[in-house]
């Protein structure tokens, strides 16, 4: 077992200390009921990566790495700690102090209290005289409850229950939740299933004596959860001491960590925490040097439609290419050239034939999309958002995502900060926005997000301005089905990552802003090493 000797030798201490500090049996009692506020509690699942708010600005500080090989694959599974303990014991305190400590990005926490089972009206008026025994493991929707984990594991998007401790139901609205580094796993009966135990890579169990755990639960039920104290005493009595006895404090031998004092136990954190980061370090990957780095001979993918080069065409190339060019101008023909980009990229979303009648009474043969198919944009932030206007000019009630992801200067690796997709994405043919690709490694990320988000391969369509040979057959060899479409492709790119001879940096150019303090990098910006503090505007 993992520490556990270390750990538990701090364990009679921390109870002989119990009487004084923030677990002082004093400090933690509860008003009088009559005065406590009876408020709505629900079931929480935390999912955001470390960040900084100012006003109304979100500053992301850290990113995900690629969780894929070059291939597209998923290589890389989320490292699983599950945190088991009885009712108020400080699990969710460990599991915060352990997220704190562990400072890397991308963490799930995920709570048992989210999957409680729906109460039959017979089990609701049970629970109503706290008749219930909610400390059972039969009162948890194990299925869903493994399902979910397994998915996050291999960094799926999941929608998550939200548990509403009042009502004693699921509310109308789950949470979704994306793939992670991490995810933390607590609840009291975590280590019961014997498939979810498969799926813990760390198993921890946080050890608190009984009078403490009783008194927060008395104080938590009362404030937070509208209970009278007759009524938690008599549930504690009757189903939540019994329970622990019974079918928690037995799965300490299963754990691989004992921790006791829960959060306040920062030598056992420490130690949690180092072996997490160990196992992160044997997981990391290098995609983009492996892009970077691949030969490629094979002739231009088939998956690959460049717009013909007319005329026009290379008269507003010749413009947006000109290191000359103002950016009033850049931005004009910028524009110009989208507008075709993204009527081109239309005629290649499915359609079928269709009959109509003119005004004058005739009937004429035509083409219509298919029924039930809507069509979402997805911009790779910042560059890839200037094309959103041409995409909603063309398509009437569009729906709107955005992915940011960002070179880590240290790595060199893209990774991801942020994204906003929308509900049910997965029913509809995505046109994902990128201004450039050199590489393909940022690309090949937000492909990679969108596959997470179930929406098959062959609904993709990567519509950039401009890209690089290497980049395209990046994203043709990892992802065979997705349409690429562009208006050209330059043959190499420089020892930088810079497509030759190029546009310049897109971003910059149409922004206005200097190169060096703009803190984005991604592909479509030339994937130009920049500020690692990316931010968003929420």
């Amino acid at each position: 077992m993992l520490g556990e000797t270390e750990c538990s030798a701090k364990k009679m201490s921390s109870r002989a200390d119990s009487g004084s500090g923030e677990d002082s049996l004093d400090h933690l009692l509860p008003g009088p009921p009559a005065a406590a506020p009876r408020r709505k509690s629900t079931s929480h699942t935390k999912t955001e990566p470390p960040l900084l708010r100012t006003g109304t600005r979100t500053i992301y500080t850290a990113g995900r790495p690629p969780w894929y090989n070059e291939h597209g694959a998923q290589s890389k599974e989320a490292f699983v700690i599950g945190l088991c303990g009885g009712s108020a014991s400080g699990k969710t305190t460990v599991a915060n102090k352990i997220i704190e400590a562990l400072d890397v990005p991308w963490v799930v926490l995920l709570s048992m209290d989210s999957f409680y089972k729906v109460l039959t009206p017979e089990e609701q008026m049970l629970a109503a005289s706290n008749d219930y025994n909610f400390d059972h493991p039969g009162a948890f929707d194990f299925e869903l409850l493994v399902a979910t984990v397994r998915r996050l594991k291999k960094g799926k998007s999941v929608t998550i229950p939200v548990y509403d401790f009042t009502t004693h139901g699921r509310q109308k609205d789950w949470k979704t939740v994306y793939g992670a580094s991490v995810v933390i796993f607590e609840g009291i009966m975590s280590f019961a299933d014997k498939e979810l135990l498969e799926l813990l890579d760390m198993k921890i169990f946080v050890d608190t004596d009984s009078d403490i755990r009783l008194v927060r639960r008395l104080r938590r039920d009362i404030t937070e959860r509208g209970r009278d104290l007759e009524g938690v005493i008599k549930q504690y009595n009757k189903f939540v001491k019994p329970a622990f006895e019974q079918y928690i404090e037995p799965y300490i031998r299963l754990a691989d960590i004992v921790v006791p004092r829960g959060g306040g136990n920062m030598v056992a954190i420490d130690l949690i925490v180092q072996h997490v980061h160990s196992q992160m370090e044997k997981r990391e990957l290098s995609v983009r040097a492996v892009l970077a780095s691949a030969q490629q001979t094979q002739p231009l993918p088939q998956t690959l439609s460049v717009l013909e080069s007319t005329p026009q065409v290379k008269g507003l190339h010749t413009i947006i290419r000109n290191r000359e060019t103002s950016r009033d101008e850049f931005i004009f023909y910028s524009k110009r050239l989208m507008r075709l980009l993204i009527e081109h990229a239309l005629t290649f979303l499915p359609s079928q034939p269709c009959r109509v009648q003119t005004p004058q009474g005739q009937e004429y043969e035509g083409k219509q999309s298919i029924r039930g198919k809507g069509i979402t944009g997805v911009s790779v932030l910042r560059a890839g958002e200037t094309m959103e206007p041409s995409l909603r000019a063309v398509c009437k009630d569009v729906r709107i995502g955005k992915i940011l992801i960002q070179t880590n200067l240290d790595s060199g690796e893209p990774e991801l900060h942020y994204l906003r997709l929308p509900r049910d994405i997965s029913e509809d043919h995505v046109i994902l926005m990128d201004s450039t690709v050199s590489t393909g490694a940022a690309a090949m990320m937000a492909v990679r997000v969108l596959l997470d988000h179930e929406v098959p391969e062959e609904n993709i369509a990567l519509v950039s301005l401009l890209m690089a040979e290497l980049g395209v057959h990046s994203v043709a060899y990892a992802f065979p089905r997705v349409k690429i479409i562009t208006t050209a492709v330059d043959k190499t790119v420089d020892d930088c990552l810079q497509v030759i001879p190029g546009i310049g940096d897109f971003g910059d150019r149409y922004f206005g802003t200097d190169g060096g303090a703009s803190g984005w990098s991604n592909d479509d910006e030339q994937e130009r090493p920049r500020n690692p503090t990316g931010f968003c505007e929420t």
